[in-house]
């Protein structure tokens, strides 16, 4: 088996210490140190790409830069790597957003993959005009995913759905090769949902053995459906030379968090309705005590930035060893990130990536399209 991996796109900044936000909440201010320009973010992109990562995820929300806009500028400035663009169905209509995924194929040479976000607050979507409350929100993604799918099939869609209606719906041009859907929920609709429609199921970083659990409901789910799918976990980085060396960066981003901060990110993220959120939560409780929930996996990120909130925290060869217990599980991608990102994408590829290498766990996409690619090893 061969791993995959991708990384992260900070379009609501970037810093030395951690961003904050997301979920309903605003970025924080160290978002400021390095802005997400064009420029910021294809460095990222570049260094992801040669580092051997297959994809780079950009979010979605109120907080952060438009992804779609983002991405295809950004496009520009890579040769192979892909994006995986976070969007919400309610937003814009089936058959445009089909068109766009299209479109976007064409024009990157098949660099598109979709990362499907019903939406998990409610304040935030009625922002946007979306007044649906959450259930209502994962019914009429299921029926968004039938006409996108449909549409990418080349076939006419004629559909009245409790939330969305398309009469003749048809594209001029299918996209080559169909774009991949990533999708993640752990509510009983959202599993419902991904077990009929998507690729690839995407689980935040809890302990193994809640993800083993989440894999086999999944997994039973989509039997019954007749489908296989594919799991990856959401997670950030703090891999370094040494354990010391990485557990030190953990407590220097630690003891930067403000404790009106904290209080104030963990009010805002009180009030959300995703499961997810809620089980984030609940592995660190607000509390900068006992943040380490597993060997070498740290919940602290969680106490400021909403979503993904732990990170793999260890030597280059620890967090190689905790990739291998999640991927004996059934993982087979990883969607990484780290502050800052360009630095840390460098950590991670640079030390970690050629240890699963020599296990066979992982090898350079370029050199599986016969390119000679050089690997650096460190240690």
């Amino acid at each position: 088996m061969s791993l995959t991996f991708h990384w992260f796109l900070p379009t609501n900044g970037d810093s030395r210490h951690v961003v904050g936000g997301g979920h309903g909440t605003p970025a924080t201010a160290s978002g400021r140190d390095r802005p997400p320009t064009v420029g910021y973010l294809s460095q990222i992109a570049r260094a992801a790409e040669d580092l051997g990562f297959e994809g780079a995820l950009t979010p979605t929300g109120a907080w952060c830069e438009d992804a779609w806009l983002t991405t295809a500028m950004v496009s520009r400035h890579t040769e192979r790597l892909k994006f995986l663009v976070a969007f919400r169905p309610g937003f814009v209509s089936p058959t445009l957003a089909a068109q766009m995924a299209s479109t976007f194929q064409r024009q990157t040479g098949g660099r598109l993959l979709l990362n499907v976000v019903t939406g998990g607050e409610s304040h935030e979507q009625r922002a946007y005009g979306d007044f649906l409350d959450k259930d209502a929100r994962y019914r009429r993604t299921g029926e968004f995913l039938h006409i996108v799918r449909e549409l990418w099939e080349g076939k006419a869609v004629d559909l009245e759905g409790e939330h969305l209606r398309v009469e003749d719906a048809r594209l001029a041009r299918v996209p080559d090769p169909v774009p991949e859907v990533y999708f993640g929920g752990s509510s009983p609709i959202a599993g419902e949902i991904a077990a009929r429609h998507v690729d690839v199921y995407l689980t935040w970083g809890e302990p193994p053995a809640r993800v083993a659990e989440k894999i086999a409901w999944i997994r039973g789910l989509a039997a019954r459906q007749g489908r296989t799918l594919r799991f990856g976990i959401r997670l950030h980085v703090i891999t370094r030379d040494t354990s010391e060396a990485a557990w030190a960066e953990a407590d220097r981003l630690l003891a930067g968090f403000d404790p009106a901060t904290v209080a104030s990110v963990q009010a805002g993220l009180a009030r959300s309705e995703s499961e997810g959120q809620r089980r984030m939560l609940a592995l660190h409780g607000g509390d900068r005590n006992g943040l380490e929930i597993h060997p070498n996996l740290w919940a602290g990120i969680g106490l400021v930035r909403g979503g993904a909130g732990t990170a793999l925290v260890g030597s280059h060869t620890e967090v190689a060893d905790r990739i291998k217990e999640y991927a004996a599980l059934g993982i087979e991608e990883f969607v990484l990130s780290g502050y800052p990102h360009l630095e840390e994408a460098y950590w991670f590829g640079e030390g970690v990536l050629p240890r699963l290498a020599a296990d066979g766990l992982w090898r350079h996409p370029a050199e599986e399209r016969g390119a000679c690619v050089q690997v650096p090893f460190a240690g």
